[in-house]
């Protein structure tokens, strides 16, 4: 038993050794991210002021992203039970959504529309692309270029929430927006 203590122990030094420091990165020149290291004669490398300052800072997700989507607009829309009806909430964020898309104007999009477990699964198909469609139109309406935008239905295919309850259909009954 102490063998394999010592093993296990041994195997995790071991790895803890391979591990690279932030002094270990950089260019073979002694720059790290542009910036300029003075060496100080005992082998290590001081920064200055400058290379910290020249380094890009990471505020947040990358412009133009889901996660940018996701974080600063929200991606996704809810309806009503057997409905494609866009009520004031579900308006209110394609205006966010349709604003983002030209803020970003390279992004092209899938519109999807999902439904939850009741029904035929031709029947939610169906449902989800109404779905999607009515969100498609309505930013086309708002500006949005239809070449930037694609319609796919998924029904009931991809519930958010598996379970079979009335919290879980109000969560699956929604469209999405996500980056191509």
């Amino acid at each position: 038993m102490r063998w394999k203590i010592l093993v296990i122990f041994l195997g995790g030094l071991s790895l803890a050794a391979c591990e690279t420091t932030p002094g270990d990165t950089g260019s073979s020149t002694g720059a790290a991210g542009g910036g300029t290291m003075n060496s100080t004669g005992s082998g290590q490398s001081k920064i200055t002021s400058n290379s910290l300052a020249s380094r890009p800072e990471s505020t947040g997700p990358r412009r133009g992203s889901q996660e940018d989507l996701v974080t600063n607009v929200g991606d996704r829309i809810f309806f009503d039970f057997d409905s494609i009806q866009l009520g004031p909430d579900a308006r209110a964020i394609l205006e966010k959504q349709s604003s983002w898309l030209k803020q970003n104007p390279d992004v092209v999009v899938w519109v999807e529309g999902h439904a939850d477990e009741r029904g035929t699964r031709e029947y939610n198909l169906a449902l989800g692309e109404r779905r999607a469609n009515a969100m498609r139109d309505y930013m086309l309406a708002l500006g949005i270029s239809q070449g930037r935008m694609k319609t796919r239905s998924f029904g009931k295919e991809r519930p958010v929430d598996p379970s079979s309850n009335k919290d879980a259909w109000d969560k699956n009954r929604r469209g999405v927006l996500v980056i191509q």
